[in-house]
């Protein structure tokens, strides 16, 4: 039973950075849902609408709209992150490639197919290595489309709930997808994402976080690039 317990702990602590992340997304998640229902229950009160239980909550597009919205803004960014960062540079951040040095990324995986140790994609070789080798950003971009559709299913239903309260004649889709309002829900949340970002590149080159992979040392000097 110990040994047990000493194997979970180890499995724990070998995973989690990833298991803290993961768990505070899901405490923030229940977090939004209860404050969008109560945030949509108080504004059906103002306009004199009935108010619904949870399971109708969820049947509305209120919570997907807010939800797919982010999502997709965050996906944006890592997809753009990891596809501009194999050919653009920043020079003295830890975020880039080091200027004119060939780097352990640029190998040719087909050298490693005879080990036994690399992932089975480079072992099995043809377009299976073509599309893993390429395998992360178009994770990312999978997941901004995915979510770009959330965004625009969820995000119209609210729109034509709108219209409907308004008593307006009820949208197309493609009157949503043209609209203002979705290219505003849009763009708020990109120029964030890249804002937030592009600080990470310029001032990783300057500021230091002692015991962070996310910074270089302490004692590196500014111009140090890449790992």
């Amino acid at each position: 039973m110990r040994r047990v317990r000493e194997i979970a702990v180890e499995w724990i602590r070998e995973r989690g950075l990833t298991l803290l992340l993961m768990t505070m997304f899901l405490l923030f998640l229940v977090g939004q849902l209860a404050t969008g229902f109560a945030e949509h229950n108080a504004e059906q009160k103002l306009h004199g609408q009935p108010t619904v239980s949870m399971n109708g909550y969820f049947a509305t597009g209120h919570p997907w709209e807010a939800l797919f919205e982010n999502w997709e803004s965050e996906f944006l960014q890592m997809a753009v992150f990891v596809l501009l960062t194999t050919v653009l540079i920043q020079k003295g951040s830890l975020e880039s490639r080091r200027p004119g040095v060939k780097e352990l990324v640029d190998t040719d995986p087909r050298d490693f197919a005879g080990d036994p140790d690399a992932p089975w994609p480079v072992r099995r070789g043809g377009w299976v290595l073509r599309i893993y080798e390429h395998s992360l950003g178009l994770a990312f971009i999978m997941l901004f489309f995915i979510s770009w559709i959330g965004h625009a299913v969820g995000g119209f239903a609210e729109y034509a709930a709108d219209q409907a309260a308004h008593h307006q004649r009820r949208p197309e889709f493609t009157d949503y997808l043209t609209s203002a309002r979705f290219w505003f829900e849009s763009f708020q949340n990109w120029q964030s994402e890249f804002l937030a970002i592009a600080s990470m590149v310029w001032l990783a080159v300057y500021l230091r976080q002692r015991w962070s992979p996310e910074s270089k040392p302490v004692h590196a000097p500014h111009t140090e690039t890449g790992h």
